[in-house]
C-alpha cells in the first residue's frame, strides 16, 4: 500500500471537516467533490455561492450535501470579526478593520480553524504560501514550546532500501531560508512528529546532515549542525536522532557503521533535516526528478494545520493534501 493510500485510510477512520477559502477554484470545487464522495473529509467551500454553482455546473461537478459559505452574508462573520479584532487589538487593528478581513475568504477561512468550526485549511491553487501563512501565524499561531512553522516532504522513494521501506521525510525544504541551530532542533522535532502520525513511522530515526560526518570537517556551518542536535536532545531526550552526517552516513547501513560507528542513526535514518532551504529544496527536487519518488508535502508547527499548494496543483493534489491535512488534524 502506498503513503497515500494508508493516508487516505487514516482519513477515513475519524473524517475532519476541512475548509478552502478558493471555493470557486475549478480544480478546488472537483476536487472537494472527490473528498466528500470517497469520505476523505468533509470539504466547506468559501465564496460566492453562485460562483461556486456556476463552476460546479460547467464542469459537470455533483456537490450535493458540501457545505458553501460566503464571508459576506455568513451568520458567523460578526462572531468571527469579534473573536479576530480580540486577537490582533494588540497590534493595532480595529474592530473596523476585522470586520472588513473577515470578509476576505482566507481569514474567514482560518478563523473557521480558530473557532474550531473546521479541523484544518487547504489554499494556494491560486494564493501563493505568504496568503495563507501569513494570517495563520497571525491567528492560529504555533503549537506550544514551537517558534517557527516549516515543511516536511515525504518522499516515497522506488528504492525500498532507503529509509522506511522506501519513505523518507525531507524537512525543511520550503519555509525557513537558513535556520538557527534552535530552529533546526524544532524543524526535527515537528519533521518526526510528521513521520510518526501523519506517515506511520513507528520509530522516527532523525540525521541532522551536513557536508562532515562527526567532526571530519572544521566549519561554523558544522558548528551549527552539531548544536541544533545538542539542543534537540535537550527537547526530546525520547528521540532517536543524531548528527552531524552527510546524507550517505544517513542512509547507507555499511557507510554509516563505517563514519560514525555506534550511532542509532546513521545508515538507517528516515527523517532527514537539512542544514538550510537551499540544500533542503535543491535535494528534494533532485530526488523527485532524477530519482524518480514521489513527492507530498505539509507544512508543520502550526497549532492547527493548514497547508499550502503549488499553483501548477493537481485535482489530485489537492485531494492528496486535505486527507493528509485531515489527518494532521486527528493529532
Amino acid at each position: 500500500m502506498s503513503l497515500m493510500d494508508r493516508v487516505k485510510a487514516k482519513a477515513k477512520k475519524d473524517i475532519k471537516t476541512i475548509v478552502f477559502p478558493e471555493g470557486d477554484e475549478i480544480r478546488t470545487v472537483q476536487a472537494a467533490a472527490i473528498l466528500k464522495k470517497e469520505g476523505l473529509a468533509e470539504p466547506v467551500l468559501i465564496g460566492k455561492t453562485e460562483s461556486i454553482c456556476t463552476v460546479a455546473k460547467e464542469t459537470g461537478t455533483d456537490l450535493s450535501g458540501i457545505q458553501m459559505v460566503d464571508p459576506l452574508t455568513s451568520e458567523k462573520a460578526k462572531e468571527y470579526a469579534d473573536a479576530l479584532y480580540e486577537i490582533r487589538k494588540n497590534k493595532g487593528v480595529t474592530l473596523e478593520d476585522a470586520q472588513k478581513l473577515i470578509q476576505d475568504p482566507m481569514y474567514y477561512g482560518i478563523m473557521m480553524v480558530k473557532q474550531n468550526d473546521a479541523d484544518g485549511l487547504v489554499s494556494g491553487a491560486i494564493h501563493t504560501t505568504g496568503d495563507m501563512l501569513r494570517p495563520a501565524l497571525q491567528i492560529i499561531k504555533t503549537k506550544p514550546g514551537v517558534k517557527i512553522v516549516s515543511s516536511s516532504f515525504l518522499m516515497e522513494c522506488p528504492n525500498k532500501n532507503l529509509g522506511d521501506d522506501g519513505l523518507l521525510v525531507y524537512s525543511d525544504c520550503v519555509v525557513v531560508p537558513c535556520p538557527t541551530a534552535e530552529e533546526l532542533a524544532q524543524i526535527a522535532i515537528c519533521a518526526a512528529d510528521t513521520a510518526h502520525n501523519l506517515c506511520g513511522i513507528e520509530v522516527p530515526k532523525v540525521a541532522f546532515l551536513s557536508f562532515s560526518t562527526k567532526g571530519s570537517a572544521k566549519h561554523p556551518l558544522v558548528d551549527k549542525v552539531t548544536q541544533a542536535v545538542e539542543l534537540a536532545h535537550q527537547l526530546a531526550p525520547e528521540l532517536l536522532l543524531d548528527g552531524e552526517m552527510q546524507m550517505d552516513a544517513a542512509l547507507i547501513p555499511e557507510i554509516g557503521e563505517s563514519k560514525a560507528k555506534g550511532s542509532p542513526v546513521a545508515g538507517h535514518a528516515n527523517v532527514l533535516i537539512f542544514p538550510d532551504l537551499q540544500a533542503g529544496n535543491i535535494t528534494y527536487k533532485t530526488t523527485q526528478r532524477i530519482g524518480g519518488a514521489q513527492a507530498f508535502a505539509v507544512l508543520q508547527g502550526l497549532a492547527k494545520p493548514c497547508n499550502d499548494l503549488s499553483r501548477g496543483c493537481s485535482v489530485e493534489d489537492i485531494v492528496n493534501t486535505a486527507a493528509s491535512t485531515a489527518v494532521q488534524a486527528q493529532g
